[in-house]
């Protein structure tokens, strides 16, 4: 069942029916605030403000949700295209005015060459696993022109683990998630968080060039 559709559809129509919960296999469930699905350009973060000006060329949106970040760069003249998995995100971006949505898995998606892939929002998050990402990374070249780029921002999750040391068996950024809204619940999903010095090391094993153009740093209260 798509949860996660049927509640940015729900929510778009102004007939939410419950909350959204969030839960993880680190802590408690938490409440998702749907909103941001459908921020401006006004309310975005600088950093997405920020990764929007160096999109060029044609661009590709990788799982483009409600079509947020679509939204803006079509209004800026850009050809984008949204590729999201989720129908009924789909259906959400075709009713906001996205001109070009492809409903289907990035994955096995070779129709087009772009000159940037974007995935904002944690984007790059969806490969779920440390291999899986390594496996995209060699894949997305095939979905590029010569001198093309992926721009995708991701973040250190070291912090959810101060006070237990996390399993070193696998990767600490690799998260499992589960939907549930209206009764309902999503099957679990993982979500890959990667910190700066292991991206590096990825991309070199599978031929990029890293460029980190923003930072951001959480600050905590003592």
């Amino acid at each position: 069942m798509d949860v996660y559709g049927t509640f940015l559809k729900d929510f778009y129509a102004g007939s939410l029916k419950t909350d959204v919960l969030l839960h993880n296999n680190y802590g408690d469930a938490e409440e998702l605030p749907v909103d941001a699905f459908f921020r401006t350009e006004d309310e975005m973060p600088d950093i997405e403000i920020y990764a929007l000006s160096l999109c060029r060329g044609k661009i590709l949106d990788i799982g483009a949700g409600t079509g947020t970040h679509s939204l803006v760069l079509q209004q800026k003249g850009f050809d984008v295209t949204a590729i999201e998995i989720s129908e009924g995100a789909c259906q959400v971006m075709a009713l906001r005015g996205v001109k070009q949505v492809i409903n289907q898995d990035i994955l096995n998606y070779k129709a087009q060459k772009y000159d940037t892939l974007l995935l904002m929002m944690n984007g790059i998050g969806f490969c779920g696993y440390v291999q899986d990402l390594k496996t995209f990374l060699i894949e997305a070249k095939n979905l590029l022109n010569p001198g093309g780029q992926l721009i995708f921002d991701s973040s250190d999750v070291a912090y959810l683990y101060e006070n237990e040391a996390p399993d070193t068996a696998t990767y600490y950024g690799e998260i499992d998630y589960q939907y549930e809204y209206d009764g309902q619940k999503s099957d679990w999903f993982s979500w890959l968080y990667i910190h700066q010095a292991f991206m590096q090391q990825l991309a070199t094993e599978t031929g990029w060039q890293l460029q980190i153009i923003y930072q951001c740093r959480l600050l905590k209260q003592k």
